[in-house]
């Protein structure tokens, strides 16, 4: 078998497929309820100053270890340093646990597209719906057989056929999509633009050690640290594309789509209640219950409806395909089995792990509540509040005291000077390992009960 690794074409491709990884639901719902939380304004303001130091400096070491190795996270650690292989088997565990969960989140994005599109946007808009669809067993696994299908059959293509081409149709309608909607609900809602000054104005009354954590955990998943998604897309880039750049092009889609949703969410919301700030802090609620009412009460509001889903839905599509693809990855490189067994051999896993995850609403199998959860946000407690700080954390450990950031800075200066490694090597040695420790105790303290971020 050919030792020779897939490769996105160049610099637009690693940029849009990356970027597409990074922008998912947690952009579109999660986004905006926390900066509704945190004060609007202020919270942007603490995000954007963490997005170009904290993530930064941590995306830039993912993806200069994918490169530097051209392996996935188990070969490229275990590669580098043998005592820290540990960290790329925890890093490659979360997508497989993400994974099943999330496509069942993208399920229910793809029911809604669908309901709108074939005329249930009045039943979608009642209050009892979402939760009375989500209770029933059908339904929500038939819709998140067809969402997996589809994000393997994508990568089931590869890198360059499958990753690139749809990443480069995806990422500019999202934005395109977004934008329309932004204009259109700022525009046609009396009571929208108040929602926009509440959105962006910082009010630094508002400031508190909890503003940081809610935003430093945000950006923390949301530009898909710390699951290995970055190595392997460092593994299939070019040596000639400057890592620095495509980072900092990479926060600039992320930032900017979950500002925009903001922009499109919470206006709307906060207009639609009469300036209730407590209608801000409903998470999925915003997306699944909030949006079809107001949809309701807007001229052309289903067809608006089915734009809205239909961009979600994009937006799931590229972080499901960008997990799966780093899960396909790491078992070819470690069996050596080709692609299409792959990817069938992962489908097949990641529906059954999924099964618990989709009809834990049910009543067959509400009673199951492991450590007082539901299935879906048990395994979501695992990955994003156990694991990925955890990975995270070792992964600073080992870069910065053992491997030393140099040996990185010289991978990165091979496209290039790189102009922040002052700014890198101190993050990555001092500061990220103590973000990241916070974002660990804070998140596990708040899933206790502890503390409520």
């Amino acid at each position: 078998m050919s030792n020779e690794r897939s490769s996105f074409t160049g610099k637009i491709g690693f940029v849009l497929a990356a970027a597409g990884s990074a922008v998912g639901l947690g952009n579109i719902w999660r986004f905006p309820y926390l900066a509704a939380r945190y004060g609007g304004g202020m919270f942007l303001l603490v995000y954007v100053i963490l997005s170009v130091t904290f993530g930064f400096s941590l995306m830039v070491a993912e993806i200069a270890l994918g490169r530097k190795t051209q392996q996935s996270p188990i070969g490229a650690f275990r590669s580098l340093d043998k005592r820290f292989s540990f960290v790329g088997l925890l890093a490659s565990l979360v997508p497989v646990i993400i994974l099943p969960y999330y496509s069942v989140i993208g399920g229910w994005v793809l029911k809604y597209f669908v309901g709108f599109m074939t005329g249930e946007a009045g039943s979608m808009a009642e209050s009892t719906y979402f939760n009375d669809y989500i209770a029933g067993a059908g339904q929500p696994l038939l819709w998140f057989a067809v969402f997996i299908g589809i994000t393997a059959l994508i990568v089931l293509f590869g890198v360059q056929k499958g990753i690139e081409k749809v990443s480069k149709v995806m990422m500019p309608a999202l934005v395109v999509l977004m934008l329309f909607i932004v204009i259109y609900t700022i525009a046609t809602m009396d009571g929208a633009w108040d929602g926009v000054l509440y959105y962006i104005t910082p009010d630094f009354s508002h400031f508190s050690i909890m503003t940081v954590v809610a935003a430093m955990g945000q950006l923390f998943y949301s530009m898909s640290l710390a699951m290995g998604i970055m190595i392997t897309f460092g593994s299939y880039m070019k040596k000639d594309i400057s890592i620095e750049k495509s980072t900092h092009q990479i926060e600039i889609f992320d930032t900017g789509i979950a500002f925009l949703a903001g922009l499109m969410i919470v206006p709307a919301v906060y207009a639609f209640s009469g300036g209730d700030a407590s209608a801000l802090k409903q998470g999925p609620g915003l997306m699944f219950v909030t949006l079809p009412k107001i949809f309701e009460t807007i001229p052309g509001g289903t067809v608006l409806g089915a734009v809205f889903f239909f961009m979600v839905l994009l937006a799931a599509l590229t972080s499901g395909i960008s997990l799966m693809e780093t899960i396909v990855s790491t078992v070819m490189d470690k069996v050596k089995i080709g692609r299409k067994t792959c990817c069938l051999i992962v489908l097949g896993f990641s529906f059954l792990l999924g099964l618990p995850s989709s009809l834990g609403f049910s009543q067959a199998w509400s009673w199951v509540r492991p450590l007082g959860m539901n299935m879906l946000d048990f395994f979501d407690f695992v990955s994003n509040n156990l694991i990925m700080p955890v990975v995270a954390f070792f992964t600073c450990l080992f870069i910065g005291y053992f491997l030393k950031p140099k040996t990185l800075i010289e991978e990165l200066e091979v496209s290039g000077p790189f102009r922040a490694k002052g700014l890198f090597s101190v993050m990555i040695r001092y500061v990220a390992p103590l973000c990241v420790l916070l974002i660990l105790v804070s998140s596990v303290l708040n899933a206790f009960g502890v503390i409520v971020i």
